[in-house]
């Protein structure tokens, strides 16, 4: 039995798109040498996922562990063998907000516009395989023109803006390290 040739090709496309999300969902070996914190999350500016999660609640939820794991995930790709890395945020401000005026209509969308910009606040510290503290600081980290970029990310990611600032500073930050 012959298979025709565009469902051979859609069998080949389906199979790539399935093994890059597989390997896109994989997960950060508990080893990893980038370690993320998040203290006082209750108390962010805003880690809200609609207009009724007054509190954060289920923003936190959902939010932070997707920044944790882009976090480890680049993070991990910059730092030379025995280094270790933890970043510890401090306050979040998610780019777009909530428009409670526009209705309950769109209660669930946040409104993206160059007033709410994405707001990080983080300190971080490297040590190097011996332990010694090699670079540590405190950063506060926006873009201005964050709608102006091209992102990395889908479009359908809720963080693509505040993954963009953390991977240009992880750039700018820690070099990549040579395998």
């Amino acid at each position: 039995m012959k298979i025709p040739a565009r469902h051979a090709f859609l069998a080949l496309l389906l199979g790539t798109a399935t093994g890059a999300l597989y390997a896109a969902d994989k997960p950060v070996p508990a080893d990893s040498p980038v370690k993320v914190v998040f203290d006082h999350p209750e108390n962010y500016t805003d880690l809200k996922d609609s207009g009724m999660d007054m509190d954060n609640a289920r923003g936190r939820e959902y939010f932070l562990p997707l920044l944790k794991e882009h976090l480890e995930k680049e993070a991990g790709r910059r730092l030379a063998p025995g280094q270790k890395l933890i970043i510890t945020f401090t306050d979040i401000d998610l780019a777009g907000d909530f428009e409670p005026w526009r209705g309950p209509q769109l209660s669930d969308v946040r409104i993206v516009k160059e007033i709410y910009l994405p707001r990080l606040k983080l300190t971080f510290q490297l040590t190097d395989a011996d332990g010694r503290v090699s670079k540590e600081g405190e950063r506060k980290l926006t873009d201005l023109a964050y709608q102006m970029r091209i992102t990395r990310a889908f479009r359908d990611d809720p963080l693509r803006y505040e993954k963009d600032i953390l991977d240009d500073w992880l750039q700018l930050e820690f070099a990549a390290r040579k395998d």
